[in-house]
């Protein structure tokens, strides 16, 4: 009994050491490790602001570039038998590797609100499938998640987000990635794509109006907004009796006077 105390104990306490994000720190937005070599090439990315495309391809140039002449000056020291000095480079490559590079391009931004989840596309199902079994893989041990699994799947959702926009998978892919998002604490991009969620699917069976009030409420401390949100979610219907209780008392709280602003 003992044993198994103490074995649930440091489970806790290793999800905890592995949970500690701070809010809205980018961590959903970290390039996932097996990609960072894989990077897209900047011109694919479209962005509303064109200065930003720029820099933003300078950036993927430059990372590519600092990879490849470390990699050719590993190789160098490699041939030449220069034992110190490969070392050095070595550990100069490790530790690029270590350092966490970032998507600049938030999806649900680029693509707005106006698209509408209609079309039933094969390829787009099999995608959001895809995804969504990666997501669960990362989150098979309960407590402990792969985070670098959940960025795979997120940029599955993504992808297909961009790639197929009048799919009708587009609402459910957005959920799902501001799940991961609310997971690493990046609140201000996870409520971006609950919003996404119900402005391209209005009736989305998703509870993306409670999820998104609940981050207002609770974390960006917008609470006139989210009590807004919470009156529709509950108009709206198709909540748990645990949501719904928790709603009702929510907007009891937030109608007194005063209580919007704080």
């Amino acid at each position: 009994m003992a044993r198994t105390i103490l074995t649930v104990v440091l489970i806790v306490f290793l999800n905890v050491l592995v949970g500690c994000y701070s809010a809205d720190s980018g961590k959903g937005q970290v390039v996932p490790k097996a990609e960072k070599q894989l990077l897209k090439p900047a011109a694919e990315i479209k962005t509303q602001t064109p200065a930003e495309t720029d820099i933003i391809e300078q950036v993927a140039v430059n990372r590519q570039a600092y990879r490849r002449t470390l990699k050719t000056l590993v190789d160098h020291y490699t041939n030449t038998g220069n034992a110190m000095k490969l070392a050095w480079a070595e550990k100069e490559l490790a530790e690029l590797d270590k350092v966490e590079q970032y998507n600049y391009i938030i999806e649900a931004s680029v693509a707005g609100p106006n698209l509408k989840a209609t079309t039933s596309i094969d390829l787009a199902d099999y995608m959001y499938d895809e995804a969504l079994r990666l997501e669960k893989r990362a989150k098979r041990f309960i407590v402990i998640f792969d985070d670098d699994l959940l960025r795979v799947a997120l940029e599955k959702y993504n992808e297909l987000i961009k790639k197929h926009p009048s799919s009708d998978k587009i609402d459910d892919a957005a959920f799902r990635a501001a799940g991961i998002y609310e997971h690493f604490k990046d609140y201000t991009i996870a409520l971006l794509y609950y919003q996404r969620t119900y402005q391209w699917d209005p009736q989305t069976p998703c509870p993306a109006e409670f999820k998104a009030a609940y981050i207002l409420d609770q974390q960006l401390s917008r609470r006139a907004e989210a009590l807004g949100l919470y009156q529709k979610a509950i108009k709206k219907g198709g909540l748990t009796k645990k949501e719904k209780k928790f709603i009702e008392e929510r907007i009891a709280e937030l109608t007194k006077s005063g209580q919007q602003s704080k």
